[in-house]
This record gives structure tokens, C-alpha cells and sequence, in this order.
């Protein structure tokens, strides 16, 4: 008994293992792989060779079947043979790979091999040998070439790829295809209406615009903006109206200073006679300011105070404690209002004194003092309302 166990553990089991990588056995001949055995790879390989007589396939499962002949006449009693034939996907890539896979796992549960000699058509070897030598070891690698050298073949399969590159993924094709057959399109309607000698300046027209719209990404900008239109979520109401009154804010400010240069162009257009140097405008300087205040100070007052509200307003939802501090600022920038009034009516006419300037610089600062006052008494007795927990305030998000 011992004996025969270590007769067992010596025993080398042989797989003579062709690949078929682009799955020319079951497309042309009908064949289901894998084919164990001698006499099945032998009728497999001719219903091959009949269908495609140059089939290098078919040369290398003949191959296969001559080197399990010869290695049965030559083996020894520890040694036991087994020949089989597995195949790809004719789409290769990853799905050729999965499939060898696949049938090589199948094919090792029957006959557990400890090593395999290769056979392949030459070309396929660099891409199937990585996975035979992951799940047993290879021995040997046979190569069969026939009807082509290997590397008039590798040309033509990179050659092939790439071609299909360029017809199939849209990345090149509307270069390497598009470009072109617009340009023979409008040769064509050219040739159609007898003016074909305006057709390098189509040409030129046509190849000059592609190469603005792709060196400055053009393409890729319309494309993004696409992509964010087409994917775009309006944010939460509250977040809209803080948003909606900050441009509004922004329009009336912008509307008040163009009418405050409006009030300086008409002072300036009534001086008589009008300054000619630096000294002269240097001295209308403040009235210049004045007038500009006056003409723009209600509006600028009123943008500010709607962009400040909306905030407000976003904040009230938030439960956010700024809203105390945004109602103090809109406070003391309406009351800002008439110091920019007075500032003004000095700046023009200065003989009129500066009391009541002073008296609204008095007044705003009592205005901020009570302010203050204010937030400190509300956020006291609303504690609760601004010290929402986390998870009330994403409810809140979410509503």
C-alpha cells in the first residue's frame, strides 16, 4: 500500500492544451469546446481544416494531437497524457479571457494536470499564457505559423484594431471620419452646382472653425454646460430667495450709482464756466461727491437692505442666530439713509453747518447700542428656537 501511494504521488499528469483565442471552432465548425480526448480533437481539428483550409487553428490542434502521439510512444509508466482543445470569444478582449477561464477551470476539474505543454496558433501565446501559467505550470510552449509570419500578423491585429478604433469609438471617429466626410460633402454640392473653385475656402473656413472650437475647448464647455443643465437640482426655497435677493440687491445698487453718475454729469454740465485744471476739479471735488450720494444713496440703501433681508430670511428657516445680528445690520443701514443725507447737503453746501450730521452719527451709533441691546434680550428668551439639534436642522434640509 505504501508503494502504491508514492506511485500515485510521483505520477505527472500531462495536458497537451490547444487554444483556440478567437473562437474560430465553434463559429465555423460548430464545435463545443472544450474537446478532450485524441480522437475528438482529431475530428474537431478536420471539421475545422474543411470549413477554412487555412485556418492556423486547425494546423495547431493537428500539431496538438502529433505531439500527444509521439509523447504516449515515448512516456514513461509514472507518466499519463491527456489532450484537449478549449477556445475564446471571436469579440476578444476581456470576454475571450473570461471564457478560456472559464473552460480551463472546467477542464482541470476532470483532469487535475501537474503540467501542460501549450499549443497555440503563434499569435495568441502572449495573451493565453499568463492565464494557463496562473492555474498550472507550463512546460512548454509550441508555436504553429503557417500560412503568415507572427509579425506580419501582430501588424495586421494591431493594424485592424486600430481601426476599429477609429470607427467605432465616437471620441475618433468624428475626426478621422466626420471631419473628412463633411469636407467630401461639401465637395460634392459644390461639384453639383459648378462651383468647385470655391471650395478651398469652404475647405479652409471649415478646418480653421474645428480648430478654434477644439484649441480653445469650445466642445467641451458646451458639453458641460449640457451635462449640468440636463443634470441640475434647484436648491431649497430658502437658499433660492437668499439667492434671488442677492441679484436683486446687486441690480439696484448698480441702478443707484449709474444714477448718481447721472446727478454729477448734470452739475457738472451746468458749472459755468466748467473747471480746466487739476486746481478747479480739485476744488468741485466735494460737491462732485455730494451730488453723486444724493443721486444714488436711496437706491444703494434699498439694494443693500433687500440682499441682507433675503438673508435673513434663509437664516429664520436655518435657525441660524446670524438672523439677530442680519436685523441689527439692516436697522443700521436704513438709518444710514440720513447720515448719507447730510453727509451730502454738507458736502454741496457746506455755509448750511454740520449739527444735524453729527446728530445722525449720534443717533445711528444709539440705534447700534440698542440693537445689540435687543439681540441679547431676544436670543435669551428664544434659546430654544436658534439651538436646534443636527438632525432637526437636516430634516429641516430635506423638507
Amino acid at each position: 500500500m505504501a508503494v502504491e501511494g508514492i506511485e500515485e504521488k510521483e505520477q505527472k499528469r500531462i495536458l497537451i492544451l490547444c487554444v483556440d483565442r478567437d473562437g474560430d471552432l465553434g463559429k465555423k465548425a460548430e464545435v463545443k469546446t472544450p474537446v478532450i480526448g485524441r480522437g475528438e480533437n482529431l475530428d474537431a481539428a478536420v471539421a475545422l481544416a474543411l470549413r477554412d483550409p487555412e485556418e492556423p487553428d486547425a494546423n495547431a490542434m493537428f500539431e496538438a494531437v502529433h505531439i500527444y502521439d509521439r509523447l504516449k510512444n515515448e512516456s514513461k509508466p509514472e507518466e499519463v497524457f491527456e489532450i484537449a482543445t478549449i477556445a475564446g470569444s471571436e469579440l476578444g478582449g476581456v470576454g475571450a479571457d473570461r471564457k478560456i477561464v472559464g473552460e480551463l477551470n472546467e477542464l482541470l476539474a476532470s483532469f487535475a494536470a501537474s503540467e501542460v505543454i501549450l499549443v497555440t496558433d503563434g499569435y495568441s501565446d502572449q495573451a493565453v499564457l499568463p492565464l494557463v501559467e496562473s492555474r498550472v505550470p507550463v512546460s512548454s510552449v509550441r508555436r504553429i505559423v503557417v500560412k503568415h509570419s507572427e509579425s506580419i500578423e501582430e501588424t495586421a491585429a494591431i493594424v485592424t484594431r486600430y481601426l476599429k478604433m477609429l470607427m467605432n469609438n465616437p471620441r475618433y471617429s468624428r475626426i478621422a471620419l466626420g471631419l473628412p466626410g463633411f469636407l467630401f460633402l461639401i465637395l460634392g454640392i459644390l461639384s453639383f452646382f459648378n462651383l468647385l473653385y470655391l471650395f478651398w475656402i469652404a475647405f479652409i473656413f471649415v478646418l480653421s472653425g474645428f480648430m478654434l472650437v477644439k484649441g480653445f475647448g469650445i466642445d467641451r464647455s458646451v458639453k458641460g454646460f449640457y451635462t449640468w443643465m440636463k443634470e441640475y437640482s434647484p436648491p431649497p426655497i430658502r437658499v433660492q430667495i437668499s439667492n434671488f435677493s442677492a441679484i436683486g440687491g446687486a441690480l439696484l445698487i448698480g441702478v443707484g450709482a449709474y444714477l448718481g453718475w447721472t446727478n454729477v454729469a448734470g452739475f457738472i454740465a451746468g458749472l459755468v464756466p466748467p473747471p480746466v485744471n487739476t486746481t478747479g476739479w480739485l476744488t468741485t471735488l466735494p460737491s462732485i461727491t455730494g451730488y453723486f450720494i444724493k443721486g444714488s444713496m436711496d437706491l444703494i440703501i434699498v439694494g443693500i437692505s433687500v440682499a441682507l433681508l433675503g438673508r435673513a430670511i434663509r437664516w429664520y428657516f436655518e435657525h441660524d442666530a446670524r438672523l439677530l445680528r442680519n436685523g441689527a445690520l439692516i436697522a443700521s443701514v436704513a438709518w444710514s439713509r440720513v447720515i448719507l443725507d447730510e453727509t451730502s447737503t454738507v458736502l454741496i453746501k457746506p455755509d448750511l453747518g454740520y449739527e444735524k450730521l453729527i446728530l445722525s452719527i449720534v443717533v445711528g451709533i444709539l440705534i447700534g447700542i440698542a440693537s445689540v441691546l435687543v439681540i441679547f434680550v431676544i436670543r435669551r428668551s428664544a434659546r430654544k428656537f436658534f439651538e436646534e439639534t443636527e438632525e432637526q436642522v437636516e430634516e429641516l434640509g430635506e423638507g
